[in-house]
């Protein structure tokens, strides 16, 4: 399935994720991050398809290359090979810090940005009694942000590194997020 280099779509995108993730919380994330780069974009005024897919792609390799040995660089060269454009690639090579590539575009940072915290929020809404994003609250985030045992696996240092490299404020990220999952909330199961 190669794409064209100056338009890959949506669809194609849909295709490696539906071809290579079996898990449905892992597309719920990665679709969720789709969600927050999108808005992101529409926000600064970037194209949100190009946006979008880099959301959408950031962990597609993950079921398949699960050590930091193999994601995302091996997933990264998949990509490459299908003749998506560099920038994009780069963007998701930036996303795994391990890997030591400058985020040094503004859909870089966001991706970045919106990885580790969109999976936290998703952690946040599962314990609510509605289990809803809408019932989430900015202040509720960063008290389970300190809690080191929620959602032990999700890295606070990245999160709030990426807010900071990204120049939005902690507090005004979680709540741009929230709305932004929230807007899309019934399809994202939150």
């Amino acid at each position: 399935m190669a794409v064209n280099a100056l338009e890959p779509t949506r669809e194609q995108a849909w295709q490696l994720v539906t071809e290579n993730v079996a898990n449905p919380a892992l597309r719920r994330h990665m679709l969720a991050v789709e969600t927050a780069m999108r808005a992101y974009a529409r926000r600064l005024g970037a194209d949100e398809e190009r946006w979008g897919i880099v959301g959408l792609l950031h962990d597609f390799d993950w079921e398949i290359h699960p050590t930091a040995e193999e994601h995302p660089e091996l997933g990264c060269r998949m990509l490459e090979e299908l003749g998506y454009p560099a920038d994009m690639v780069r963007a998701i090579r930036g996303h795994a810090s391990y890997l030591h590539v400058p985020r040094d575009t503004s859909m870089a940072k966001a991706l970045f940005a919106c990885d580790e915290l969109c999976g936290f929020l998703t952690a946040v809404a599962y314990v609510r009694p509605s289990k809803s994003i809408k019932d989430v609250g900015v202040e509720s985030v960063k008290k389970k942000l300190k809690d080191k045992r929620f959602a032990a696996n999700v890295n606070r240092d990245e999160i709030h590194e990426a807010a900071q490299e990204f120049g939005v404020a902690l507090d005004d990220h979680i709540a741009f997020l929230i709305e932004a999952l929230g807007a899309n909330a019934a399809d994202l199961g939150l």
